[in-house]
């Protein structure tokens, strides 16, 4: 009975245990990062990853952009014209838009193509020991492979983010104009007066910080891949579920944050 008794008390502390190891080893892979500022960039690596990141995301983030911009002008059309105010559907949208629905839904779409793949990347190198090989080449693996994602995607997802922004008011008018029967310049109109530069600077601030959450949680689980292509699997998933879970949470903190600014 008392053995029984210590074996759960052990089984219970394990998900601490696990959960301070990770946080751990994601501190040490920050400070590393932060060593890599000092040292030459690999201006290459770094251009090629911000195509990766950016230019081959840019059709799917466009997609998720302009579809919810379209039903947000659906959903306002309908909601306001209860309160006799459908003609300001488009500030509603674009405050949405600027503010929560462009950055979040952005991060989102990236966290799970851009992290996952990176993650089953540096998965893939690090079960077949190419991580090892290039330690003891003395290549600094965080300086090649972890660095460059780092940078491509914290200034890669705010321009991906003014894109969403943008293809989404567009979606929007376009469903105000031949759904609600109001004029565009109306629209554009209404938005440029109601709009303020903290709207904008509120909604692209948090990105910074979503990109570098993405990149530093897809690099760690990806660097600590074990157990062949099944842990590949494994780590992938996690990197999704992570970085999800990490948006939506520092989503909270960083909005109140930029409101008391």
């Amino acid at each position: 009975m008392k053995e029984l008794t210590q074996k759960r008390s052990f089984e219970s502390f394990l998900p601490i245990a696990a959960s301070s190891e990770y946080l751990g080893g994601i501190g040490f892979l920050l400070y590393e990062i932060l060593r890599c500022l000092r040292r030459r960039w690999e201006g290459r690596l770094i251009l090629t990853q911000m195509e990766q990141v950016g230019v081959r995301s840019l059709a799917i983030v466009t997609l998720t952009a302009v579809f919810t911009g379209m039903v947000l002008a659906l959903q306002m059309g309908s909601w306001l014209t209860r309160f006799g105010a459908r003609p300001y559907g488009g500030r509603v949208l674009a405050l949405s838009m600027l503010r929560e629905m462009g950055p979040v839904l952005t991060a989102l779409m990236i966290g799970g193509r851009v992290g996952a793949g990176i993650t089953a990347e540096l998965g893939s190198m690090k079960v077949t020991e190419q991580i090892d090989a290039m330690r003891s080449l003395g290549v600094n693996p965080i300086q090649k492979l972890v660095f460059p994602r780092v940078i491509a995607l914290v200034v890669m997802l705010p321009l991906l983010t003014i894109v969403a922004d943008f293809v989404g008011i567009v979606g929007g008018m376009f469903i105000t104009v031949m759904e609600h029967g109001i004029s565009g310049s109306f629209y554009l109109n209404s938005i440029i007066q109601f709009i303020r530069f903290q709207d904008v600077y509120s909604g692209l601030g948090k990105t910074f910080f979503f990109g570098f959450f993405i990149a530093v949680i897809a690099c760690y689980n990806g660097l600590e891949v074990s157990g062949g292509a099944d842990g590949v699997g494994r780590a992938t998933t996690q990197t999704v579920v992570m970085t999800s879970i990490t948006i939506l949470i520092s989503d909270f903190f960083l909005t109140k944050f930029f409101l008391q600014l």
